[in-house]
């Protein structure tokens, strides 16, 4: 192996890329629909202090959605700089999905963005709720193509393949492969989580600080509201995932699970540190049977193990085993803040638990850490293969020298962390202004009646 090594260089520079770019489609995934709640509770109940949390989230939204955008866009040129001889060998497929993306949900949103944030006080007020509206189902269906493209290189299916080359032959197995359904449902829920731990999170600094505190409760509510039901869900949505990757990535669900021998009445591993070059398991901590149990439905249901593969054809376990224990682990605690957020709701203390507001600040940034550690587990687990079982992520890779990956590489970390640094400084500046009570009064085109004090009560 090169001192330099082109292959891993270009995983680590998609990676970093990758990671920064995710963090804002899942956020404004679930911002955009609850931005066009918001309006649409200012159109139909009338009450101001709708507007009023809408505008302070907007300039949140257009942050977040240009640094994604930016970051979005960079991503596609690394197909061609990085991963050419991918996109030559698979280019028939993956291009058009990605075009769809930009056709259908790109421009979908350009159309409308503007009005959803400059057209406020100058459209009629339906007009710039049907704008949120759009906007809001164009974040979704531009995850649909996105991750319709990724898991099929996980599951890829309708294709013909000559002298190397993908060709399509079965558009709709190729949209909808095995694992598209369950991936994009969980990254869906996963994005609303995110959204709704941020808000909430905000929302409960408002209320600590004694600040803006009509506004902290409306942020609170709407946002367990949405925490109590759909953190259960998310679990349902990743077992479904999971046996999904049971019967189509074999390999990485051993990797996930750390399990080196196939068995019947398999453990569940708790804990432990997977070695690769011994294939053993150091420190583990299991309980036996369960990992059958909740991998099968079956307490002597049978799992495969890493053994099953060949030494090449392995992912690298330790990092496939934790990143997934992570991302379990945030689950499990957001689940705890949905039954905290119930019991506290039908005691009629959800607003004023003191301990439990410091609790949804500190969890502000578990939505992210999960969707990192889950989109860690997915890629990590799928390799050695950039086209699981057909293409080898080595074969994949441009033929440029390793230190031009390199230069690239650190040049992208210097001006992702100018860039981003600045706009995250921004978004922190527009939430402590909102805070503190800057926001100027929205005006309306042509309210039903007249706005009245009242209005602006929670």
């Amino acid at each position: 192996m090169e001192a330099l090594d082109p292959v891993l260089l270009s995983r680590i520079q998609f990676g970093f890329t990758i990671s920064f770019h995710i963090l804002f489609p899942a956020f404004t995934i679930g911002l955009a629909a609850w931005l066009a709640v918001l309006e649409l509770l200012w159109w139909l109940r009338d009450r101001a202090i709708y507007g009023e949390i809408s505008r302070l989230w907007t300039k949140v939204f257009a942050v977040s959605f240009g640094m994604g955008v930016v970051s979005g866009i960079v991503l596609s040129y690394e197909f061609g700089t990085n991963w050419s001889v991918l996109s030559e060998r698979a280019g028939n497929i993956l291009g058009p999905l990605l075009s769809y993306e930009v056709l259908t949900a790109f421009f979908l949103e350009a159309g409308f963005i503007g009005v959803m944030l400059w057209g406020r006080d100058r459209v009629p007020r339906p007009v710039h709720v049907l704008s949120a509206c759009i906007v809001a189902l164009g974040t979704l269906i531009s995850a649909f193509w996105i991750l319709s493209a990724n898991s099929w290189m996980q599951t890829p299916q309708g294709y013909v393949l000559q002298d190397g080359v993908f060709h399509p032959i079965d558009w709709t197995a190729i949209v909808f492969n095995p694992s598209f359904p369950y991936r994009f449902m969980h990254m869906v829920a996963a994005a609303f989580l995110t959204t709704a731990f941020v808000v909430g999170g905000i929302g409960a600094w408002y209320l600590l600080s004694g600040r803006r505190a009509d506004h902290g409760r409306i942020m609170v509510g709407m946002a367990v509201s949405i925490i109590v039901w759909l953190a259960p869900l998310q679990i349902v949505l990743g077992d479904m995932h999971g046996l999904n990757v049971r019967d189509h990535q074999p390999a990485k669900l051993a990797a996930m699970e750390g399990h080196w021998e196939t068995q019947r009445g398999a453990p569940l591993i708790l804990v432990a540190w997977p070695d690769m070059a011994r294939e053993i398991n150091h420190f583990e901590l299991a309980i036996p049977r369960i990992g059958s149990l909740i991998l099968t439905h079956s307490w002597d249901g049978e799992i495969t193990g890493l053994k099953a593969f060949a030494p090449q054809d392995r992912p690298y376990a330790p990092i496939v085993f934790w990143s997934f224990r992570l991302m379990v682990g945030v689950g499990m605690l957001m689940i705890l803040v949905a039954a905290l957020s119930a019991w506290l709701f039908l005691r009629k203390r959800l607003f004023d638990s003191r301990w439990f507001l410091r609790l949804l600040v500190l969890c502000s940034p578990l939505g992210f850490v999960a969707v990192i550690a889950g989109w860690v587990t997915a890629e990590v687990g799928r390799q050695p293969w950039v086209v699981y079982g057909l293409v080898r992520t080595s074969d994949a890779v441009s033929p440029v020298p390793g230190g031009s990956v390199a230069a690239s590489l650190i040049l992208f970390v210097l001006v992702y962390g100018v860039i981003f640094g600045a706009g995250l400084y921004y978004i922190a500046k527009v939430i402590r202004q909102g805070s503190a009570g800057s926001l100027p009064e929205p005006e309306p085109m042509a309210p039903r009646r007249p706005m009245a004090a009242a209005d602006y009560g929670d």
